[in-house]
């Protein structure tokens, strides 16, 4: 949260009571969250809890590189290197759902080497990678 509140005094940009618990909701679970789940811990919060509430607090941290989207889950996650530019890469349990998020270095990648071949040019790169975790994974041998 520290994180995310410098960088907003840094460039210009208010993080409301809405964006800041949303936020803090995504920091805390241990899991993706969709927008009804924080829908309604914004209204357990006593926030407004219509949609266009949650989701323009979503838009933004996600713009300004707080949060992720999870295309697969349609879910959010904080972003564990606020400021940072990086390409995502996300581990995502099909068992209990948890989600790692990790970074790929896309200048030498086959990917980044292949479109740079065909003259494009990559500026945004997620990888959604699906599998079990470690976790889920020991408890499935016991």
């Amino acid at each position: 949260m520290d994180a995310a509140q410098t960088l907003c005094v840094e460039r210009g940009l208010r993080l409301t009571p809405v964006r800041q618990k949303v936020l803090e909701l995504l920091l805390k679970s241990h899991a993706p969250l969709g927008a009804y789940a924080i829908l309604s811990q914004l209204a357990d919060s006593g926030f407004n809890a219509q949609p266009p509430v949650a989701y323009r607090a979503l838009d933004f941290l996600v713009e300004n590189g707080f949060a992720h989207r999870i295309e697969k889950i349609n879910a959010f996650v904080a972003c564990n290197r606020p400021g940072q530019g990086h390409a995502p890469v996300f581990m995502i349990c099909n068992d209990c759902g948890q989600v790692a998020e990790t970074s790929a270095k896309t200048q030498s990648s086959s990917l980044d080497r292949t479109a740079r071949a065909i003259g494009f040019d990559i500026q945004h790169t997620v990888v959604e990678a699906q599998g079990v975790c470690a976790g889920c994974r020991e408890r499935a041998s016991m």
